[in-house]
């Protein structure tokens, strides 16, 4: 009987913990990061800028701006949109906390290019991401030597 129940336990507390991660997937970060994924892989410009601040900041990280603004956003992602066909980014994994996002992703630019293993956290206020950070793998493999 006292297996039964620790079994019992274990299984409610699996279930509890399953259904909050799937819960957590259901928060505002995270449908701000999703909508901004899905965009981006229909190479849609202004959907894929919507869940951004006008102030948004993204950085290499972990604190080297690379610029300020969604104008700025709109005329690079116009162009990388437009000359990178191929381009996708799945999602391998995603951990939300709080209002940040932490993305693992695979961005695949071409057929003869491998993809590139990237971190993305996004970080969220007044409904909207306010700042991006990237860490690539080869980066992040540096930063450990």
């Amino acid at each position: 009987m006292k297996t039964f129940l620790k079994l019992l336990s274990l299984g409610l507390i699996l279930g509890l913990v399953t259904e909050q991660k799937l819960l957590a997937q259901d928060t505002l970060p995270a449908q701000l990061a999703q909508h901004q994924l899905d965009a981006y892989n229909q190479r849609d410009l202004e959907e894929f800028l919507e869940p951004f601040a006008d102030s948004v900041k993204l950085y290499d990280f972990p604190n080297i701006l690379i610029y300020k603004g969604k104008e700025k956003m709109r005329k690079d992602f116009r162009r990388l949109f437009s000359e990178t066909p191929n381009l996708h980014c799945t999602l391998m994994n995603r951990v939300v906390f709080g209002q940040t996002v932490i993305d693992q992703e695979y961005v695949s630019l071409g057929k003869e290019i491998p993809p590139i293993e990237v971190m993305a956290i996004y970080r969220i206020a007044g409904n909207k991401i306010i700042e991006v950070y990237f860490i690539k793998k080869e980066d992040a493999e540096e930063m450990d030597e």
